[in-house]
């Protein structure tokens, strides 16, 4: 029998995944494990994940993933300090004009939402399997994900508007086929964190576990089911699914980019960055 070369997802030495193969023929699985406190997302991941997820798709001894966090939880969401830090500072007091800096900001956010698309582009099924929290660009990446489970210790959290950011990379243009208008607003206005169950409730994921390993077991059980199917078949049910959603979600997309390059840099901003590093709820003026 002629000896499996290993594609470039699975050979590539990644900064923040690891992946490997599961025992169910064609099940790969992703963990996320940047080198951030809770697999925050810095500049690593955003710049790694659409590689992966595109050297997942054109391997064709793939055809389910399970994503997934390793350590206590799968994801703190977007590495501030890292991703928009020195961004921050050239749009300061007394700074002139400033059509470059929005551009410069318009880019890196169109680039953070092309990463998470990524993941709905695939045409391998993707399974998020969330323990411990959730939150931020953590709810983003699930979003894209084709089916959402979680453990019994998951906590969620659209916490952008906490943090003096509209959501921007894709859970409040995604989230609104998953779980629904009402719910959306209610989770990214509020800025609220909901537990497992509540997540079960209103649609986020599908089922809850009760613990890390039974999740993963369920996971890869799914993975292997959709794995055992046509791949042509598969492939063709994600991208017809995803047909007029996709051409919704990529205007809603386009339209958030424009007005947080336009209106993200604020002094509420700046403050809930501060808060942060201070360990304090932020005090906004709306300014």
């Amino acid at each position: 029998m002629e000896e499996q070369i290993e594609g470039p997802a699975f050979t590539r030495n990644w900064l923040a995944f690891k992946v490997t193969r599961a025992a169910t023929p064609g099940v790969a699985v992703v963990h996320l494990c940047g080198p951030g406190r809770g697999n925050m997302m810095g500049l690593a991941f955003w710049a790694e994940l659409p590689e992966l997820f595109g050297a997942l798709d054109a391997d064709d001894s793939v055809r389910a993933v399970v994503l997934a966090g390793a350590g206590k939880s799968f994801s703190t969401g977007l590495d501030v300090q890292e991703v928009l830090g020195s961004w921050l500072g050239k749009l300061g007091p007394g700074a002139q004009a400033q059509a470059a800096q929005r551009s410069e900001l318009h880019g890196i956010i169109r680039g953070l939402q092309d990463s998470v698309t990524s993941l709905a582009s695939c045409r391998k099924p993707v399974i998020a399997a969330v323990h411990g929290w959730c939150i931020g660009g953590g709810v983003d990446l699930i979003s894209a994900a084709d089916v959402r489970l979680a453990s019994q210790d998951a906590r969620f959290s659209i916490r952008e508007a906490r943090l003096a950011i509209v959501a921007d990379v894709g859970s409040l243009q995604r989230l609104r086929g998953i779980i629904g208008e009402g719910q959306l607003r209610e989770l990214a206005l509020t800025a609220k964190d909901i537990d497992a169950q509540r997540a079960e409730k209103i649609g986020l994921v599908n089922d809850v576990f009760a613990d890390q390993e039974a999740l993963m077991a369920a996971a890869l059980a799914m993975a292997g089911e959709m794995a055992a199917n046509s791949p042509l078949a598969v492939a063709g049910t994600k991208m017809v699914l995803n047909e007029d959603r996709e051409e919704n979600i990529a205007r809603g997309l386009r339209h958030v980019a424009l007005w947080n390059s336009s209106f993200l840099h604020s002094e509420d901003l700046i403050e809930a960055v501060t808060a942060l590093g201070e360990g304090r709820p932020g005090v906004f003026t709306g300014k």
